[in-house]
């Protein structure tokens, strides 16, 4: 077990990975996933947004290092903001090795998808049910 599964009681949730091409509204995404999850645990969270150097776009790097670093052994749950970022978390997928086992994309609006994600993770729910949470936020109507 990780120390930090120990010091955060996260140990057995499903993690949530939010890639975005820039590391702004990863993180200001991340953090509002997690402030409306509630009180009590939260599901791990960690943004992968923009480039190393900082920059707009993807990094495959960026991308495993934020999986890795949720994985708590009940899965990874990967949402994207648009589409090259969905084709490289599918090509870290199909190169394997690359991402923890169990890590699955997720095809979901990106804000609506992450808040419904960690809000179902942090309920303890399994993999299947985080990403099928996550994909019932197309049907949010706002009109």
């Amino acid at each position: 077990m990780s120390d930090g599964a120990e010091r955060t009681g996260t140990e057995g949730l499903v993690g949530i990975v939010l890639v975005s091409h820039s590391a702004a509204v990863a993180t200001s995404v991340a953090e509002l996933a997690r402030g409306l999850a509630g009180g009590g645990t939260t599901a791990p969270v960690a943004a992968a947004g923009g480039t190393e150097d900082g920059g707009l776009g993807t990094s495959s790097e960026l991308i495993s290092a934020a999986a890795a670093s949720v994985d708590r052994g009940a899965g990874v749950a990967v949402l994207m903001d648009l589409g090259s970022a969905v084709l490289t978390v599918k090509a870290l997928l199909a190169e394997g090795g690359e991402l923890p086992a169990n890590t699955v994309l997720v095809d979901a609006p990106f804000v609506e998808g992450a808040v419904a994600a960690t809000v179902t993770a942090s309920a303890g729910a399994d993999l299947a049910a985080v990403r099928s949470a996550a994909a019932e936020a197309y049907a949010y109507r706002k009109e």
